[in-house]
């Protein structure tokens, strides 16, 4: 390891897109965190569908996806965010319909706190579109306490 690296970091990403060809948009985002710089993608949730939460438009296609990373977690941000803008990504208004939405839910386990980043995701927990796909692949991360709290939200794991 030179003076420059880190050691490698687990995080988790929420996907989600809903709009365009969502399913397809999701599918290379996933393809994409694995060409970040110093990362590793380790695993993948399948698809799931659901209504937008706090948002109107079609429904959205979410999953999500384990990385190591010698990133920082603002650097990962950075790298997020910009593929969030390759992907077309404008933000006209607050919960606006998106072409791509990229979250970083966990960074190993760590807490951050700053204006720019609050690590784990301060919503996660509500939510059965970032729960469920993170309970494929990550069910240690998820309570079974957590998984009935969300459980009269509609979600749908999509075919494939």
């Amino acid at each position: 390891m030179t003076a420059w690296q880190r050691d490698a970091v687990s995080a988790f990403i929420a996907l989600g897109a809903n709009l365009g060809d969502a399913a397809a948009t999701v599918r290379r985002a996933i393809d994409r965190l694995a060409q970040l710089p110093q990362t590793q993608l380790v695993a993948w949730s399948p698809l799931y569908a659901s209504a937008p939460v706090d948002a109107q438009g079609p429904d959205y296609v979410n999953a999500v996806a384990q990385v190591r990373t010698g990133l920082t977690a603002p650097e990962l941000l950075k790298q997020l965010a910009q593929a969030e803008l390759q992907a077309g990504r404008t933000r006209p208004y607050h919960h606006a319909p998106r072409t791509l939405d990229l979250d970083l839910l966990l960074y190993g386990d760590g807490r951050i706190d700053s204006p720019a980043l609050t690590v784990p995701h301060p919503r996660m927990a509500q939510r059965a579109f970032v729960l469920l796909p993170l309970a494929d692949i990550a069910p240690q991360r998820v309570s079974p306490e957590a998984l009935r709290a969300v459980a009269g939200q509609a979600i749908r794991r999509l075919p494939g």
